[in-house]
């Protein structure tokens, strides 16, 4: 039997639009209330959280905001200063300091690792993201021994598409995630830039043994996996400890991902999204034999940035194991229900702000950054 013409219409712009892979029946996703408390306010675009050790006695917390500083914030919400020791920061459009974590080891070595947009030297044009480390002062604000480990190569004259998460690896290496530069999509298939890849070092920089491409001609021996289009998105899960990432899609087909060693995750020649003002279609389809295919995708996008686990959190049990993602575009958080690495239902919960970090803090609770000029830190209440 034919569908009638309404539901051909219907079929049609359905089709037309890519349907998101989360869609819950004919309702799609279930749209709730979120609780919050506001915990800080006032930081100029904050990008990254990272608590610190002491934080279930202290509430103490590093901050990143994209302008190029990094505060540390305490219980009551007061911000400090800026930290001294941070390098000079390329803050113009999407550029900036982003992500910032703590060395598993750092209650002995006090270091911290950051990720951000770094100018060219000596004048030159260009810029890239970097990851430097440096040792935590808080009696003095101060970063002190300095060292980038980490530039993508190459600098390229880009206001976009750095990624940039950093994941410390069970066994102390480190995931960096790196944006395809935008004007540079086509890199993110060659192995001998670092645009649209992820990247596995040690906790000095070096390539991380057993990394996919050591030894291979012609390929960075960084390089962990590669077909990607701006990662923003990266947590451990936390029974399997496998990498778990999220990616911007183009006006629709925004990716969450489990990368592969070696793995070819198809940017941009298979993608759910379209190109901008056109809505023209990129690349060869939505799937080709030997490209992995995401486990979700948005369409329409969502924007994601930030991500955690729930588990395991007892503070909210009806969501343990689940996972949270941020949403810039659609000001929300989105929390997935999971059957392994299969999506079985989406929640959407409602914030009003744009969504640019989620993390869930030792003492439990997931914590939210949003990305306004008056940006704040919030709690999410049971």
């Amino acid at each position: 039997m034919k569908p009638s013409p309404p539901a051909r219409r219907l079929l049609l712009a359905l089709l037309l639009a890519g349907a998101s892979a989360t869609l819950v029946g004919a309702a799609g996703p279930v749209t709730e209330p979120l609780r919050s408390t506001v915990i800080a306010r006032g930081l100029e675009h904050p990008w990254a959280i990272a608590f610190l050790p002491d934080f279930e006695t202290s509430g103490r917390m590093l901050v990143t905001e994209r302008a190029g500083r990094m505060r540390l914030v305490s219980r009551e919400g007061t911000l400090s200063e800026p930290l001294h020791g941070v390098p000079p920061v390329f803050a113009r459009g999407q550029g900036g300091l982003f992500d910032v974590v703590l060395h598993p080891r750092f209650a002995d070595n006090s270091l911290v690792y950051w990720s951000y947009a770094e100018p060219a030297a000596n004048g030159q044009n260009g810029n890239s993201t970097a990851v430097a480390r440096g040792r935590l002062d808080l009696q003095a604000l101060t970063l002190t021994d300095v060292r980038v480990i980490f530039r993508q190569s190459p600098k390229f004259d880009s206001t976009a598409h750095f990624g940039s998460r950093l994941v410390f690896a069970r066994d102390g290496s480190l995931f960096v995630t790196l944006g395809d530069r935008y004007y540079r999509r086509d890199d993110a298939h060659t192995l001998d830039t670092h645009h649209g890849k992820i990247v596995h070092i040690t906790d000095e920089g070096a390539p991380a043994p057993g990394n996919p491409f050591i030894g291979k001609n012609g390929a960075l021996p960084e390089i962990w996996s590669y077909g990607h289009r701006n990662i923003q998105g990266a947590a451990l899960h936390p029974a399997t400890g496998e990498l778990w990432t999220h990616e911007h899609g183009p006006q629709g087909g925004d990716e969450l991902n489990v990368p592969r060693a070696g793995a070819d995750h198809g940017w941009p020649v298979i993608t759910f999204g379209r190109e901008y003002m056109t809505g023209a279609v990129i690349g060869e389809g939505t799937a080709r034999e030997g490209v992995v295919a995401p486990l979700t995708y948005w369409v329409p996008s969502i924007a994601p940035s930030g991500m955690a686990f729930v588990d395991p959190s007892k503070r909210y049990p009806a969501w343990r194991g689940q996972l949270l993602v941020g949403a810039l575009r659609a000001r929300q958080v989105v929390r997935l229900e999971l059957d392994g690495k299969r999506v079985v239902r989406e929640h959407r919960h409602e914030v009003g702000e744009r969504v640019r970090d989620v993390r869930l803090a030792p003492d439990g609770y997931l914590y939210l950054l949003t990305d306004e000029a008056n940006g704040r830190v919030l709690r999410v209440e049971p």
